[in-house]
């Protein structure tokens, strides 16, 4: 992997802390800390700033002094802040270092540094000084776009990767950003994804924690190369038209002696009661979103990937254990609120803050919630009481109807609601529809291998999934590998298994069929302008539990409709009445059962006239032959987007 060392930083802003610097970092309102805090190279050298108000000493060591903790010993300011300062002459780009702290209790503690732009590959832990110039950004058309591929009623398709395990050289290594860009760009492009999301690049000393354990929040990973390196991979995608949305963690961070757990000797970043600065489930800490300087340090992380690296959406991880004081906790392990409750004010108010700076200190960004839990208005504007998210990710979808494909068809029946529940609440929200990493990990199977049936059956199953999900409202979201099937569980110690496409009907088939499924997504305005919006769904028939058939209408903003019927069953149902809003020629647009996709080739043979007889209160029907375990997508002839 090639590393290149930058000699001269361009001019950046005054990395000097002034008086409002102080102000607003103690307020908790500073987004721009990453400028101030930290290692930041100037011409003779660096200068450092650490927070650790706690601290009887603190000590900038590294190769630029021999790691001697006398050489450059650190001056506290007098103002309060709580911050330590050092210029040191001779720090050059790609310099180790770290901060010594000495603290109250006589410890002696190497830290890394909590601003560091790039950090040393695991295991190793020091910090490495660095400029963050030397890209010179290609996207400005993308970036010029962004709002109108980011407003509500476009097509959001998003690929989610994790860039370690996603493909690897002929010998097994990782491959590094750069590597990665065009490989990964020419696949999504192929596939149709509007978006690649990629799990937290964010430095992590673990990397089974697959980045949801981070340590640095101002550093991209040193696995896969170089801030650059990243900017590379970003502009990459960028140039293509394939947003960015990276997966940003606040909710916890890890125990390492190395970062931000009792950094100066004290519980300094998290609670010191571990009813509140203690995840049971996950033996790490809880960031304490009551103080003001924790608050500007975590808006300042999200502030500095939307700005710094063009970041488009960041997915907030683990949002409900961050509202709910008594997550993952029986009772007795938590404390209430203020009010004797178990929401977190704090950090509601945290993540309200948030979200008002993300889209207005970044127009056109857009930030998602993962949040597991029915909390209300996620995604609504702080302003009318909501927490400020532009979306939400849309976990009891993807529960309920994971739970109902699992079903053998024959008990289809008596599951029915499971499939058409979340059309009750479908609105209340923005959602975006995940079959995420979480999905195919920890002994959950793959997707492929949760369908019921034999061989055939489980991709005909996969396929249907597939399109009725493409087809209900909601942004959609789906894991690396499940658009050809990938068979074993996802292990993050190696790449997808590609081979399963060559000369394979079933796999190869699949990856088109969600080809296709993206680019029909993208190009009818039935199928996403109104995703957010009742008015652009329309049950046909949402109750034939007895046949497992469910048909409903998808329209656009211009009233364009696009029927939509899907059989659960390996049945072909022939001469099935479906009532039609308009008169006409209706046209096969997809048929998962095609031959092309794996399938048996039963349909409509492209497309079939309305019959004037009524049903589902319609006075025209479509006579349709319903293929086995599939989904078709029908549009009236002459009408246009």
């Amino acid at each position: 992997m090639k590393t290149p060392i930058l000699l001269k930083p361009a001019a950046r802003p005054d990395s000097a802390l002034g008086e409002q610097d102080i102000h607003l970092f103690r307020e908790g309102t500073h987004s721009r800390l990453h400028e101030k805090l930290g290692c930041h190279l100037e011409a003779t050298g660096a200068r450092f700033a650490l927070w650790a108000p706690n601290a009887r000493a603190v000590s900038v060591i590294g190769d630029f002094n021999d790691w001697n903790a006398e050489a450059d010993q650190a001056r506290l300011r007098d103002d309060g802040s709580g911050i330590w300062e050092r210029e040191v002459r001779g720090v050059q780009a790609g310099h180790r270092y770290k901060f010594l702290v000495h603290t109250q209790a006589g410890a002696r503690l190497e830290k890394a540094d909590p601003f560091a732009f790039r950090s040393e590959a695991a295991p190793a832990t020091a910090s490495i000084a660095w400029s963050l110039d030397g890209h010179d950004w290609a996207d400005a058309a993308w970036m010029a776009g962004r709002a109108t591929n980011h407003a509500l009623n476009a097509p959001m398709s998003v690929y989610e990767v994790h860039l370690g395990s996603w493909r690897r050289d002929k010998t097994g290594e990782m491959l590094d950003y750069r590597s990665m860009a065009p490989l990964l760009t020419q696949h999504v492009k192929e596939m149709g994804f509007t978006h690649v999301e990629l799990m937290p690049i964010t430095e992590h000393p673990f990397y089974g924690s697959w980045g949801y354990q981070t340590t640095g929040y101002f550093a991209a990973t040193s696995r896969y190369g170089t801030p650059q390196d990243f900017k590379c991979l970003v502009d990459t995608l960028h140039q293509a038209g394939i947003g960015v949305i990276l997966d940003w963690v606040p909710s916890h961070f890890p125990a390492d002696a190395h970062g931000l757990a009792q950094f100066d000797g004290t519980h300094l970043y998290e609670h010191a009661d571990p009813r509140q600065g203690f995840h049971p489930e996950w033996n790490s800490s809880i960031f304490n979103y009551g103080r003001n300087e924790v608050r500007s340090f975590l808006l300042s992380s999200a502030m500095f990937w939307l700005g710094e690296y063009h970041i488009d959406a960041l997915r907030v991880d683990a949002v409900a254990s961050m509202l709910y004081l008594d997550y993952s906790r029986k009772e007795g392990e938590w404390i209430p609120n203020v009010h004797g409750g178990r929401e977190n004010l704090e950090a509601i108010a945290f993540l309200r803050q948030l979200n008002e700076s993300a889209y207005r200190d970044h127009p056109g960004v857009q930030v998602i919630a993962e949040e597991s839990t029915a909390w209300p208005m996620v995604s609504r504007p702080t302003w009318v009481g909501g927490l400020g998210f532009g979306m939400k990710w849309n976990m009891g979808w993807m529960h309920d109807t994971l739970s109902y494909m699992h079903e053998d068809p024959i008990h289809r029946r008596w599951h029915h609601g499971e499939l058409t529940f979340s059309l009750a609440y479908a609105f209340n929200e923005n959602f975006m529809l995940p079959l995420s990493h979480d999905e195919v990990v920890h002994g959950k199977g793959s997707l492929i291998e949760k369908m019921p049936g034999d061989d055939w059956q489980k991709f005909a199953n996969l396929r249907l999934l597939y399109g009725h999900m493409w087809a209900h409202p909601g942004k959609k979201l789906l894991f690396m590998g499940c658009e050809f099937g990938q068979r074993r569980e996802w292990n993050h110690d190696s790449e997808l298994d590609w081979g399963l496409i060559d000369g394979s009907v079933f796999h190869g088939g699949l990856q088109r069929w969600v080809s296709d499924l993206n680019r029909l997504y993208r190009s009818e305005p039935a199928l996403h302008e109104l995703d957010f919006d009742a008015a652009g769904f329309e049950w046909v028939d949402g109750a034939d539990a007895e046949s497992s058939v469910v048909s409903y209408l998808r329209k656009s903003g211009s009233g364009e409709a696009l029927l939509v019927v899907a059989n659960f069953t390996p049945m072909p149902r022939e001469n099935h009445l479906v009532g039609v809003p308009a008169p006409g020629r209706w046209r096969e647009l997809l048929n998962s059962d095609a031959a092309i996709y794996g399938g048996s080739g039963v349909g409509n043979q492209g497309g079939v006239d309305s019959v004037p007889v009524a049903a589902h209160g319609r006075f025209q029907a479509l006579n349709l032959r319903l293929p086995p375990l599939g989904v078709l997508v029908l549009k009236l002839e002459g009408a246009t987007a």
